[in-house]
């Protein structure tokens, strides 16, 4: 019972709220906002700028609106920004409706609705231009909401939201929304610095319960576990300290899971054993496959552990999967599958299984919907565009979802999904970005992805972002994270993962020439290094310089304690372990001269290939078998081969593919060019090549038997063989202790390397940044974008119209306007070659084809030879290369921007078409930036607009 003085303070705090704009705003909800809602909601009404830190689907979102209705309430402006446009447009529908349309306005890269009204959902790189720009827009503006500002950490967009923070008027009120990350703290406290009156709002806790379970052949078992076998809570509501992972999972992955078999199978079969539907729909939530924890009459943690065969099951097949979650009634889930291509093989097995999960009411609404969304598709376009297949596959209630896809059928999976008509959808992790698609259950298949590099680990934090989905507030009372067993499972591994919430905030910042030229116009030499000073980076790295001294003091003590027992009684052991070093260090230098005769060996044997001949290669990015279609000789850091291998896939070549020459076997017949570009001419002469590689095995074999390495000059060289005189003569090379005091001189050599390692980050971080934007200054100056007034740094011309110029090539841009390079080509030509400037190659990309234009071609080679020259320059002043142009796809845009329809501009290519049309906006923002030069600005308009067409515009127009 509550004393009279409690139930007073409750009515006065009601009654306060009531007259509020925090009341009026909260009348909109027929629920009462959580308590970490409120805290954000009132930092903003007293005035101040907030971060909310919270979990995936808690809602933090409820702030950035508040944020809204505040602006209209002070007849203030507020723009709301998101990292993609996918968020924006999404952000934009929901205000229109709450607001209507009148009220707001959008502007992304391609779009742009009512820019003046009172609220505008914007991207954020948006925003930065009109900061730069000093645009009028800006006047009246009361408060910028950051949704997903944790993307600040993305290593090439991240930048500009540090742009946005450090540049926005202090008076505006930053509304800073980001997942729940460990070190809040630490970005609050910069935003503090940076912004004025800041406070830092954190809710850990998920809305919804989330139980973690694992599927080990056919069996759902739950991961962590009480004391008493019984599952429990992982994260939110219900969440225990006691829990441990499930030993009845320890005890069966104790066996060694066989090879992944999920792939397997023979096509056009379901999977043997499935207790499938064969096409027939089977009511849901059966229970079969419940885990135990939902089970009527299920016991605890365990599953029949007495009757389960001593043998560890293959892991469960993809349609497998779907269905143990259909009969536990876990539907709808989102199943990440870390390559398009195996979201896409997802949907083919669930389609050969006849996986069906919608009934006949469902499908009756899913294909209205598809009718409706899909009528502006010509006919011509369906195939290239996988229409039927994807028809069919949504109306049985499972979709894919990645970058490749149309983004039209995306949007279309996000209504479906989001209205519970689609059951299961397999993504990349693109779908964790905000994007707003909760599933009841979230299914990983791998604990491993491509990090761009190498194949990792997943951190805690993308774990936290992934199964953060698992769960629809309002909707569920729980959610489900699910790992698929693979080989080696470590069951402890995963309940480590899925226990820590680690999500550290790592800038990402850098300065770029674009950047450096804005700042440089607005502010004097000292001022624009005193603003790159400010960045959440430096703010980091002076923090972490801290712990660095410290280190560095540890260090230089144990090298000395090593030091010290580095004796021998025989003689200067120091000068032994010297003199073995001298030995290491010739020895590599000597490697290093081999691998570089062996790479002029292979640019060599490269250049003298011709087409039709069958080569085998010795590994590397390249291994195997494959026919050589052609030989570009001239193209940079070539020669470039483009081939054919086993499978009818075409592949380039360059020297840095293989470590040594391949070695030419045999010689075929090939069709003609053209003709390649029909995917069945392809297969049917991989049929071929196959056929005459019969008996043929082992391409490394092939390679050793006829292509000798470049022999090793170590037996003959005189300063090694007289180093190694040296060692053997030292008096030391007789002690009979010699191995334990060279133990000592290894962790001597160790405590010095890691001492001048930590000395070198310590130097290199401290004012890391303003010695880069120096580094770059300089470079800027030297090309004449900069130049000296005093002691000053103002841009020139040529350094103005960089300012207009946003890209990750942005200097390279420059430089090729500069030199002409651009001129004389007409819109299609102009399309093409600036496809080759913005884009972003893969590791799957193709040769590129040829165009027929030599305009084109003349364009392409000289922006080829700029970009060499410029490497040349940042080279010389310790910056990181810019990438050259890649025209991988400029025939495909030249083929569109020319007027072919969307089937015929892609023929003969793989590439995806939401790549196209992704990259299609890519090349219209660039363009758009080119209207205003007076060389190039007539034919930037005329591109746009042939480029800016049929599905690609209706994409942007949506």
């Amino acid at each position: 019972m509550t004393s009279p003085s409690e139930q007073y303070a409750r009515w006065a705090a009601e009654k306060e709220l009531a007259a509020s704009e925090l009341g009026a705003f909260t009348d909109r909800y027929e629920f009462a906002l959580d308590d970490f809602q409120l805290s954000g909601c009132r930092v903003l009404e007293g005035g101040s700028s907030v971060l909310v830190a919270a979990p995936t689907g808690a809602g933090k979102t409820v702030v950035g609106e508040f944020a809204v209705h505040l602006a209209i309430a002070h007849g203030r402006k507020v723009f709301y920004t998101a990292p993609i446009k996918a968020l924006s447009n999404q952000k934009f529908g929901e205000l229109v409706d709450w607001l209507g349309h009148d009220r707001v306005g959008l502007l992304t890269g391609d779009t742009s609705i009512r820019p003046d009204a009172d609220v505008v959902v914007m991207t954020t790189e948006v925003l930065r231009n009109m900061l730069y720009a000093g645009s009028s827009l800006l006047e009246g503006l009361g408060f910028v909401v950051m949704d997903e500002v944790h993307y600040l950490a993305d290593r090439l967009r991240g930048p500009v939201w540090e742009e946005v923070i450090i540049h926005l008027d202090r008076s505006v009120q930053l509304v800073a929304l980001s997942a729940t990350v460990s070190n809040a703290e630490e970005f609050g406290a910069w935003l503090q610095e940076v912004r004025g009156a800041t406070e830092i709002v954190v809710s850990e806790t998920r809305p919804v319960p989330l139980w973690q379970h694992v599927v080990i052949g056919d069996e759902l078992m739950d991961l962590f576990v009480d004391a008493d076998g019984e599952a429990v809570v992982s994260h939110g509501p219900g969440v225990r300290g006691d829990r441990q992972v499930n030993p009845e999972i320890e005890r069966i992955t104790s066996f060694s899971l066989p090879v992944d078999e999920r792939s397997g199978g023979p096509r056009g079969r379901a999977p043997s054993g499935r207790k499938g539907t064969r096409g027939r729909h089977r009511p849901r939530g059966s229970g079969q496959h419940k885990p135990p924890h939902l089970r009527t009459g299920g016991g605890p943690g365990s599953t029949h552990g007495s009757n389960r065969p001593s043998t560890v099951p293959r892991p469960a097949r993809r349609p497998e999967v779907i269905e143990m979650l259909d009969d536990a009634d876990l539907l709808p889930a989102i199943m990440f599958i870390f390559s398009r291509a195996g979201c896409e093989g997802a949907v083919q097995q669930c389609t050969r299984a006849r996986l069906r999960l919608t009934d006949e009411t469902e499908r009756r609404e899913i294909r209205r919907v598809l009718d409706d969304r899909l009528d502006g598709i010509g006919v011509e376009d369906e195939d290239v565009l996988g229409i039927p297949a994807f028809r069919r596959a949504v109306l049985d209630g499972y979709a894919a979802h990645h970058a490749g896809i149309l983004p039209l059928l995306k949007t279309v999976v996000e209504e479906l999904f989001a209205r519970g008509l689609l059951k299961a959808v397999f993504a990349t992790e693109t779908l964790a970005l905000g994007i707003n698609m909760p599933a009841r259950s979230v299914v990983l298949e791998k604990l491993v992805k491509f990090n761009g590099v190498e194949h990792a680990d997943l951190t805690p934090g993308e774990f936290t972002q992934l199964t953060g989905r698992a769960g629809r507030r309002g909707i569920d009372t729980e959610g489900h994270a699910i790992v698929v067993a693979g080989g080696r499972f470590d069951a402890h591994a995963v309940g480590s993962l899925a226990s820590r919430r680690t999500y550290p905030l790592r800038s990402a910042f850098r300065p770029t020439p674009n950047m450096a030229v804005n700042l440089l116009d607005r502010f004097d030499l000292s001022r624009a290094r005193e603003t790159l000073e400010t960045s959440f980076a430096q703010f980091q790295t002076d923090r972490s310089v801290v712990g660095l001294a410290r280190r560095a003091r540890e260090l230089e003590d144990t090298a000395e304690s090593y030091r010290e027992a580095v004796t021998c009684d025989r003689g200067d052991l120091s000068e032994y372990a010297e003199i073995q070093e001298r030995i290491t260090a010739r020895e590599k230098t000597l490697s290093r001269a081999r691998a570089a005769a062996d790479g002029d060996r292979t640019r060599s044997v490269l250049g003298s290939l011709h087409r039709g001949d069958v080569i085998a290669l010795p590994g590397g990015k390249r291994r195997g078998y494959a026919a050589v279609l052609g030989v570009d000789r001239h193209v940079l850091g070539g020669p470039q081969v483009d081939l054919l291998d086993t499978e009818g896939r075409r592949r380039s070549l360059r020297p840095g593919d293989v470590p040594s020459p391949p070695a030419v076997i045999d010689s075929l017949r090939l069709p003609s060019q053209d003709s390649l570009g029909s995917g069945k001419v392809r297969k049917d002469t991989a049929a071929a090549l196959r056929r005459s590689l019969s008996g043929r095995d082992d391409p490394r074999r092939e390679v050793r038997a006829r292509v000798d390495r470049t022999p090793s000059t170590a037996a003959n060289d005189e300063e090694l063989q007289r180093l190694k005189a040296a060692l053997a003569e030292h008096p030391c090379a007789d002690c009979p202790e010699l191995s334990s005091h060279l133990r000592w001189v290894g962790r001597w050599r160790k405590a010095r390397l890691d001492l001048s390692g930590v000395q070198r980050r310590i130097e290199g971080r401290t004012s890391s940044l303003a010695r880069q934007f120096d580094r770059l200054t300089d470079l800027l100056q030297e090309l004449g974008y900069l130049e000296r007034e005093g002691e000053e740094l103002v841009p020139t011309a040529s350094g103005l119209r960089l300012r207009h110029l946003f890209s990750d090539r942005d200097l390279l841009i420059a430089e090729c306007i500069e030199h002409g390079a651009w001129q004389g080509l007409d819109p299609a030509g102009l399309a093409a070659v600036v496809s080759a400037a913005v884009h972003e190659a893969r590791r799957d990309d193709r040769a590129p084809e040829a165009i027929a234009d030599p305009a084109v071609d003349a364009a392409l080679a000289a922006s080829a030879r700029i970009a060499a020259d410029l490497q040349v320059a940042q080279s010389r002043h310790g910056l990181d290369a810019t990438p050259p142009p890649d025209p991988a796809i400029s025939a495909i845009v030249h083929r569109w921007a020319r007027g072919d329809h969307f089937a015929a501009a892609l023929n003969g290519s793989d590439l995806p078409p939401g790549d196209f049309v992704r990259h299609c906006r890519q090349v219209i923002d660039l363009l758009s930036q080119l209207t205003g030069d007076p060389q190039l600005g007539a034919a930037a308009r005329a591109a746009i607009g042939s480029v800016r067409r049929g599905l690609v515009a209706q994409e942007i127009d949506r």
